[in-house]
């Protein structure tokens, strides 16, 4: 793209992107050399370790040395990796889903890799600028040098796995098509590589830097939570525990990456649980409700599970019998909680009122003298939330669900389906299709016309929206108008992908934290607090006062104790991990230690397959059944069709083998290691000769349980047969191009173009996975879920694209602006920066290259300094 086109060409190009938003910015995209970002690499360490090569004495000599070993180790990483990052650039175009929206997991683990190295250069600036002032700490930065350096290593060994996945995965296809083999070594890598180094110093660095306190904020907190946790405790007790003792994590990152590493090693689904529905709290709710959108209807539904009759689709006169959930837990009401920015006819109902439950707090509907109540709403909003299947309720979900009815002007019906492990699928799906069947029988009661219905969710929601659509057209009742997905999970087996090794340094994401919900979701997790007495929250407070009072004083104790033990609190991950057992807690077990000795920990996993998702197939339920049989329209009930079999079901992309494509990706795929003649080994070495990555001191055998039921299309949609996928309404996916769940994305929006259904895909920078339930933290997040507001209103307008924003500035920083089919070998994609003129095309000329890294570094860095 030459420069004399910025004015004209480029801003057509951005009108013309599909899920892509347009940029009040005059400049074009700033091309960066890959060349001049290693130059740029290597001149500052050369130059910062020949400095402090001096030979200073004393404490300050050894931080010396450290900063000089670790700038030449940084030099020997950025050497290796450099042909690596040229040979991606030239090659990850062809796994985009078009050229105007480049954004696969190859892409991806480039832009991680280059905010590492940015990061780098910025610190290395900072120290050559700083390293003669009385006041620079040396021993401080030759942390922080060790700490990106590692991070460093730690990616130089995920882009030797994608090389792997790239000789196996050619013509687009992002998923390894096996559990075994290169899938089952991911799994094995992970497990032992050290992960702590992402969760310490260098904890989001590769997001936006509005967001880094907020994910620091979460590291913190779950650390602390996990220190204090213990079963069957809730809320305020461990609260007020770990507030105290979460003020060591934040003055000691090593401890905290340490902590946190151990913790997503050893947890149970039912820790998650716990931490997730923090934000379920009276507390955490009612705080987030004063600074949310003031709504006039909010109300939490219970609907009878009563059956009832529904019109067919293709004939009125016609109706389908929809029986209410029975899955695992038998029937039971659905909880549902409609929301609107306005009071609308109906809902104010004797009728709606009797449905409603009390959550203990003040009534939500305002019904005041002067209420003004507005005709019937031609659209309504159906949410499903997200939480991994296991956590959360509408509740958490309710800042950004109150602003979506106000900008949209619709009332928003969110389903509260029942969780797993207790409630694993198909129970879920059942709730959702029983709820979506039951707001069009009754949309009077909902103040909606019944016109147009949009299905919208986030992760674990998303994947509800899909299959609950699905279930719709097996049934023959009327489809939604569209659906709206928000980072959706299409796919839960344990197929490796370039976007899923993002696991290795995601804080909300890790591999094992996904594992345990996808194998709850399955049915595979014990359910071992299922027989846990309930009780009130009057008698929860009442406990957890008397707990408050008891863990301040204990957690104030424990707090200035670690503080003032300066062994401890200047521990090294693997001093910490070498300590005595007893030299470590003295206030609870932590949720590690606990799972452990406790007698509700997770049986080992069996070395064959469990048969307890075959028990849970045989649920009297049409999810796990074959949909290709289509029933009469004029039966009065669903047919019960037969099973198939979901290993018959092949998502994989059929496409010629490309010649030049070939010979592209040959030139950066590695072959499978071959194994060694007389290694005493188990399992091949997956890395070069020379090289080995950063292990864990406490390693943890993580195996990934195969089942059949994530395999089901009602599971997987991405695993869906073409004639399932065909009766999908139109499909609008916003996904996040640092979410391990990306190749998620892609690969279903590629499968339902292939087959001409009508899908978008958006993919926005620099944030991550579940930015919706941050959508209030920070310009970024807002903007990003002003995309899913305009998703949805496209739905409802029935536009063929959805309209250009012109009130919010570009969230994507990198990777645009250049046809991605071009394969410009060498170069890296940096956003647009004011006042950087420079010319772009074939050979592209940077000009002032080192300023041009500085600046580049400057976005990729903290707000505050290094």
């Amino acid at each position: 793209m030459a420069s004399n086109k910025k004015s004209s060409g480029n801003s057509r190009f951005e009108k013309s992107v599909n899920g892509r938003r347009s940029s009040k910015h005059k400049e074009g995209p700033v091309v960066m050399d890959t060349k001049a970002v290693f130059a740029a690499l290597y001149s500052v360490c050369e130059e910062n370790a020949t400095f402090f090569s001096g030979g200073a004495k004393g404490s300050q000599g050894d931080a010396a040395r450290r900063l000089v070993d670790v700038m030449k180790l940084i030099q020997e990483h950025a050497r290796s990796l450099e042909p690596v990052i040229s040979g991606f650039a030239s090659v990850y175009h062809h796994f985009d889903f078009d050229p105007h929206i480049p954004a696969n997991g190859y892409r991806s683990l480039v832009k991680v890799v280059r905010c590492c190295l940015l990061h780098i250069i910025q610190k290395g600036r900072y120290i050559t600028a700083n390293r003669r002032s009385i006041f620079f700490r040396v021993a401080h930065n030759a942390g922080e040098m060790e700490a990106y350096c590692n991070a460093l290593c730690q990616l130089r060994a995920l882009l030797y796995l994608a090389q792997r996945m790239l000789h196996d995965n050619s013509h687009g296809n992002l998923f390894f098509q096996d559990e075994s083999g290169l899938s089952e070594s991911f799994v094995r890598e992970y497990s032992s590589m050290h992960k702590g180094c992402f969760y310490g110093r260098c904890l989001g660095f590769q997001f936006t830097p509005a967001i880094r306190p907020c994910l620091q904020t979460i590291a913190i907190g779950l650390v602390a939570f996990g220190e204090n946790y213990r079963r069957h405790q809730s809320g305020i007790g461990v609260a007020a525990s770990s507030f105290f003792t979460s003020g060591k994590y934040a003055i000691d990152p090593e401890l905290r990456g340490a902590e946190f590493e151990r913790i997503t090693q050893n947890l149970d689904v039912h820790f998650w649980k716990s931490f997730w529905n923090i934000t379920e709290t009276e507390v955490l709710s009612s705080l987030a409700s004063m600074t949310s959108t003031q709504v006039k209807v909010n109300r939490a539904l219970s609907v009878p599970p009563v059956p009832f009759d529904l019109p067919l689709a293709a004939n009125h006169r016609a109706s389908v019998t929809i029986a209410p959930p029975s899955a695992h837990i038998g029937p039971a009401p659905v909880q549902m909680r409609l929301i609107s920015y306005d009071l609308r006819e109906g809902q104010d109902s004797e009728t709606l009122l009797s449905l409603c439950r009390s959550e203990g707090g003040a009534i939500s509907l305002s019904l005041g003298l002067k209420t003004k109540r507005l005709p019937s709403s031609p659209c309504l909003l159906i949410h499903f939330h997200g939480g991994g299947f296991v956590a959360q309720t509408s509740k958490s979900h309710e800042p950004y669900l109150k602003s979506w009815s106000q900008d949209l002007g619709v009332p928003i019906l969110s389903v509260d389906y029942s969780l797993a492990p207790e409630a694993p699928f198909p129970r879920a799906l059942e709730e959702c299709f029983y709820a979506y069947c039951w707001a069009l029988r009754n949309h009077h009661l909902l103040g909606w016309t019944g016109e147009k219905v949009c299905l919208a969710g986030d992760s674990a929601g998303g994947n509800l929206s899909v299959t609950t659509s699905m279930r719709a057209a097996a049934f023959g009742v009327r489809m939604p108008d569209g659906i709206v997905a928000a980072y959706p999970a299409t796919l839960l087996t344990a197929y490796a992908s370039p976007s899923r090794l993002l696991t290795l340094m995601d804080p909300l994401l890790p591999l094992s934290v996904l594992s345990r919900c996808l194998s709850a979701y399955a049915g595979n997790e014990p359910q071992t607090e299922t027989q846990v007495e309930k009780v009130s929250t009057l008698s929860l407070v009442r406990r957890d006062t008397a707990l408050m009072l008891r863990d301040f004083r204990q957690g104030a104790s424990n707090w200035i104790h670690s503080l003032l033990d300066s062994n401890r609190a200047s521990a090294s991950p693997s001093t910490a991990a070498e300590a005595p057992p007893g030299a470590t807690d003295t206030v609870r077990k932590s949720i590690s230690e606990a799972s452990i000795s406790s007698p509700h920990a997770d049986p080992p996993v069996p070395s064959e397959p469990s048969e307890f998702p075959s028990r849970k197939l045989s649920v009297k339920s049409q999810t796990c059944q074959d949909l290709g049989s289509q029933h009469n329209a004029t039966s009065h009930s669903a047919p019960l069709l037969s099973e198939r079999t979901p290993e018959d079901v092949n998502f994989f992309l059929a496409k010629d083998a490309d010649p030049f494509m070939s010979s592209n990706l040959s030139s950066v795929a590695i072959p499978p290691p071959g194994g060694e003649e007389g290694s005493e080994h188990e399992h091949p070495r997956e890395f070069p000769l020379g090289f080995e990555p950063l292990r864990s001191v406490q390693q943890t055998e993580m195996r990934l349980q195969s089942s059949p039921v994530v395999k089901d299309p009602f599971c997987s949609p991405l695993l869906a047969p073409d004639s399932m996928l065909k009766g999908l309404p139109p499909v609008h996916i916003v996904a996040c191009a640092l979410d391990p769940m990306l190749d998620d994305s892609v690969m279903f929006a590629k499968r339902l173009r292939n087959i001409d259904q009508p899908v978008t895909l958006c993919v926005v920078d620099d944030l991550p996975h579940g930015f919706l339930s941050l959508s209030q933290l920070s310009r970024e997040t807002r903007e990003a879920a002003n995309v899913c507001v305009e998703r949805i209103r496209a739905v409802f307008t029935q536009s063929d694209t959805p309209p250009e924003p012109r009130k919010h500035r570009k969230l994507e920083r990198t990777d645009r602006g250049v046809s991605a089919s071009s394969g410009e070998a060498g170069t890296l994609f940096v956003g647009p920066i004011e006042g950087v003129e420079l010319t772009a095309g074939k050979g592209a000329k940077i000009a002032d290259g080192e300023d041009l890294v500085a600046v580049a570094a400057q976005n990729n860095t903290d707000s505050g300094g290094p």
